[in-house]
């Protein structure tokens, strides 16, 4: 019994090719099918997290309204006509709403956390500098100040709260 090599190899090259063509068409089918398992556990956490996110931005709005010197000043009346106690009565609240609101950051995308943070620091800045000023000598003098500091140049926390509502734009 002699094997003819030539048609044996004849006869497999067929098998060869089919049998690397189901490997191949096997891993495409499995890739697609885990991309596809995947796009869908992404939507479906999508459709869990977007209220979550939707909130947080609401929150941020909120505070950023809150410490809005207007609102903060309307809100805070001075408990003596000493200045200095009532810039530390300011700052103590931008801060304490500011705590009460960490958490919100993992919501956020960094950008807008990091305009937030601005937005809170420009405040305290806007409230400290003007308890600097040499004409500001009571409480009620401060807050005509600052005022109309806001009136001329517009609150801090009004650009903040124009990129939040651009992000929630791109976000929906």
């Amino acid at each position: 019994m002699k094997i003819e090599i030539i048609p044996l190899i004849i006869s497999l090259v067929p098998a060869i090719l089919i049998t690397l063509l189901a490997v191949y068409f096997f891993k495409l089918h499995t890739t697609n099918e885990e991309k596809r398992r995947r796009f869908l556990l992404h939507r479906e956490n999508q459709k869990q997290s977007l209220p979550l996110r939707l909130q947080a931005y609401e929150r941020m709005i909120l505070f950023l309204e809150r410490i809005s010197p207007g609102n903060l000043l309307t809100r805070i009346a001075p408990i003596s006509e000493n200045k200095k106690d009532y810039e530390s009565l300011l700052t103590h609240t931008i801060d304490q709403e500011f705590e009460h609101n960490l958490t919100q950051q993992i919501y956020v995308s960094d950008e807008c956390w990091n305009t937030l943070k601005a937005s809170k620091n420009a405040t305290i800045a806007l409230i400290r500098k003007t308890a600097l000023k040499e004409d500001v000598d009571s409480a009620d003098k401060m807050r005509e100040v600052i005022l109309t500091e806001l009136i001329e140049k517009g609150a801090p926390s009004d650009t903040a709260i124009a990129i939040i509502k651009e992000e929630i734009g791109d976000l929906l």
